[in-house]
């Protein structure tokens, strides 16, 4: 998956996170939410083995968020749990990383009336994919704790001032060690992951796709560490990959992936059937587009619930 660049700058929102680029390529770092910090985040509440979660990522380039709300069992219940807005972009500047919202992210996030809010109303959860950003600057190569929390701050600053429910880490796209930036280092992860879960607003999801540097020095983290990670998921497409994160439990971990447009609806029956067999908590889903996939999102759901997906968009 890859995000554009471009950043936004019209509207009231839109300032606010124009503000937040500025303010920390000025190496201010002041980008706290107004009022005390936030207390920590703490996993959010995975789904139980026999009911497992699924994730909807959009690539809001050029697709809108809303259509995940589309879809619903036949017992009026969601098809998806979870839509994530792909992607907003950790950025390389003169005083170290900073979060990078491209223009149609950002028009996301400013129609936020229509393409998250109908989605939360439903109990869809919605959160914003971190992504690197063909640059030196990655989650696995923060110079400091000082920075990681500074990134995180920011992160939450979008979140609140959106009212998203939490973000996904992706660390893809990165060129670690280059621009005289330090290659991935062990701990710089983990820094990020505490830091976000601090500054997030509580009950805030926290999740990670399996790939990149992050991912594997995560591996390693300490189980604290790791157990403020709500979900991890495989990130390859049409694939059967169980992350391996050690005492995890299944209920967190997502081994089956789905390219809604290039998986056969046959690989994804199975995919979803093995996730049930298997006891795991997550069915990841990639590019959602507009358009009745009722047929083939039936494939999915009738492994998941034993229920037919319906359109109702």
């Amino acid at each position: 998956m890859s995000g554009s660049t471009g950043l936004r700058k019209n509207g009231a929102r839109s300032l606010v996170v124009a503000l937040v680029a500025a303010l920390t390529v000025l190496g201010t770092g002041a980008l706290a939410a107004p009022g005390a910090a936030a207390a920590p985040v703490g996993p959010a509440d995975p789904a139980s083995p026999d009911r497992p979660v699924t994730v909807a990522y959009v690539e809001v380039n050029d697709h809108e968020l809303r259509t995940v709300g589309d879809y619903e069992l036949a017992d009026g219940s969601n098809v998806f749990d979870i839509a994530i807005i792909f992607a907003a972009n950790i950025n390389h500047g003169p005083s170290g990383p900073y979060l990078h919202l491209n223009e149609q992210v950002q028009a996301t996030l400013d129609d936020a009336a229509t393409q998250v809010r109908p989605l939360q109303d439903k109990g869809i959860k919605v959160t914003l994919s971190l992504l690197g950003n063909h640059q030196a600057a990655g989650f696995a190569n923060f110079r400091s704790r000082a920075e990681a929390d500074r990134f995180a701050r920011q992160v939450a600053q979008v979140v609140r001032t959106y009212g998203l429910d939490g973000v996904d880490i992706d660390d893809e796209w990165v060129r670690y060690g280059t621009d005289g930036v330090p290659a991935a280092k062990r701990n710089s992860a983990a820094w990020l992951v505490d830091a976000l879960d601090a500054r997030l607003p509580q009950g805030s999801i926290i999740s990670l796709y399996d790939i990149g540097e992050a991912a594997s020095t995560l591996k390693e983290a300490p189980a604290h560490l790791v157990d403020k990670i709500d979900y991890i998921w495989n990130p390859y497409y049409g694939q059967y990959n169980v992350p391996a994160f050690p005492g995890v439990s299944p209920s967190r971990l997502g081994p089956a992936a789905v390219d809604l447009n290039r998986t056969s609806a046959a690989s994804a029956a199975r995919l979803a059937a093995r996730t049930v067999a298997d006891g795991y908590g997550v069915l990841v889903t990639y590019d959602l587009r507009a358009g009745d996939r009722s047929a083939y999102l039936s494939a999915i759901t009738r492994e998941l619930h034993g229920q037919e997906a319906r359109y109702t968009g």
